[in-house]
């Protein structure tokens, strides 16, 4: 039994369920990764001043850094509660792309791919180097799935559905 978007919610995750319709759950794991993810940087952000923030974009040349420091921390904040929430997720993945390319290209891309570049290994312990686009791309693939695909089960959007579906139905038993 194949799931479609749209028709009732798929039954709990079991193991003697067919691939397909455990693949309808996929969307859920990405979203409290990606949405998680998102909070956590956005929250960073707010902790340690979004003014902090502002001294870095300054140092990089950006435009306005007291005010795009704000915006990217409210931007992490409210697009990762919405990811979490699977609201709105094909218009609220337009800004956090936004906010994960402008990083792409101003941080992380002088760097290279690798998100984890062992330096050195001492008694004291690990040292790794400076972070490369790798995660960048993993959090827009994984948004682009998202906005692309659904939300999933027990998300905001597919409520919205529901509820748009039912009210469609039940105009035209009216009419």
């Amino acid at each position: 039994m194949r799931f479609i978007p749209g028709n009732s919610a798929p039954r709990p995750l079991d193991l003697a369920m067919p691939a397909s319709a455990a693949a309808a759950w996929a969307p859920l794991f990405l979203r409290a990764m990606v949405g998680f993810g998102l909070v956590m940087h956005g929250y960073a952000k707010l902790a340690r001043g979004p003014e902090t923030f502002a001294v870095v974009l300054h140092t990089l040349g950006v435009p306005l850094p007291g005010l795009l420091a704000w915006l990217t921390t409210i931007v992490e904040l409210i697009g990762g509660i919405a990811v979490l929430a699977g609201a709105f997720l094909p218009l609220v993945s337009i800004p956090l792309a936004i906010v994960l390319m402008t990083a792409l290209f101003t941080v992380h891309r002088p760097y290279g791919f690798f998100s984890v570049k062992l330096v050195a290994v001492t008694s004291t312990g690990t040292t790794f180097g400076p972070v490369g686009y790798e995660i960048v791309l993993l959090y827009l693939a994984a948004l682009a799935a998202l906005a692309l695909g659904g939300a999933g089960p027990l998300s905001v959007d597919r409520w919205r559905d529901h509820a748009r579906s039912s009210a469609r139905v039940q105009r035209l038993r009216k009419g």
